[in-house]
């Protein structure tokens, strides 16, 4: 469980000539009743491991349809608790790897401590926080390591070459490109630089390398994931569930799978 089931799914992934799709969902936006359900449907349609926003007050990172998202679950009462709640009591109806993406304000309000050791209990097997920089992670590390949570760091277009190169040799699990220089949500089209910042990551890291931010279409995908090791889909997924199109959903897995293949 934890890190080593995350990291073990997605070898196995790229060692059968795919590549990695993570579809990213606020938790308790439609309601915390249909987390299992679509947790679920992400299973069952291909997804490799599933990103799951913790909402916040503040998404510092997030473009406006994760935080009206985000707004929705909060006014449904979702709340770090109530979600993680939820996994523990589904856990061992699930075998996709969840990865919670959360800000570090909800952890400290938690309890550091508290924190590692619920998401272990609730079968989760790795952490996303985007607001803690590298300089003030040790807060965090150390009960993440003991509790065998994989923390996934993200990498930014904007940072010196340096700071990538340790980001990737600190990152477990796989490693978070920032595809875009922004917040979350649909774009036409990826900066020209993203090819060689994207390359380059991957001879930085160890583990898988994943594009996210400004992912909508298939053919984004495509052209994404012909240099690095997959892609996370989050505002179009979160703006799809709102709007119960799951055919939509499917194809968008399906196409990005296919784009994705190495076969």
């Amino acid at each position: 469980m934890g890190r080593a089931k995350l990291e073990l799914v997605l070898q196995q992934k790229l060692a059968a000539g795919e590549k990695i799709f993570s579809p990213f969902m606020t938790a308790g936006d439609g309601g915390l009743d249909v987390l299992e359900e679509r947790i679920r449907f992400f299973e069952e349609n291909g997804a490799s491991v599933i990103e799951l926003g913790i909402p916040f007050s503040d998404p510092v990172a997030d473009g406006p349809t994760i935080q009206e998202a985000g707004i929705r679950a909060l006014k449904q009462g979702t709340n770090l608790q109530a979600v993680l709640d939820i996994l523990q009591e589904t856990k061992d109806r699930r075998s996709i790897p969840i990865v919670i993406m959360t800000y570090i304000n909800p952890i400290l309000a938690f309890g550091v401590e508290q924190f590692a050791l619920k998401c272990e209990q609730a079968g989760v097997d790795g952490v996303i926080i985007p607001d803690l920089s590298m300089e003030e992670e040790d807060i965090i590390s150390p009960a993440l390591q003991k509790h065998d949570l994989a923390f996934i760091r993200l990498a930014a277009m904007t940072s010196p070459k340096e700071r990538l190169i340790e980001l990737a040799k600190r990152s477990e699990g796989f490693l978070y490109a920032v595809a875009v220089t922004g917040t979350t949500g649909a774009r036409e089209k990826h900066d020209s630089h993203v090819t060689t910042y994207l390359q380059d990551l991957k001879t930085y890291s160890r583990v898988p390398v994943l594009a996210g931010f400004g992912v909508s279409t298939s053919k984004q995908a495509r052209e994404l994931s012909e240099h690095c090791d997959g892609v996370i889909v989050g505002s179009k997924i979160v703006q799809l569930l709102h709007e119960g199109k799951l055919d939509e959903i499917k194809r968008l897995i399906e196409g990005s799978r296919k784009a994705g293949s190495l076969s």
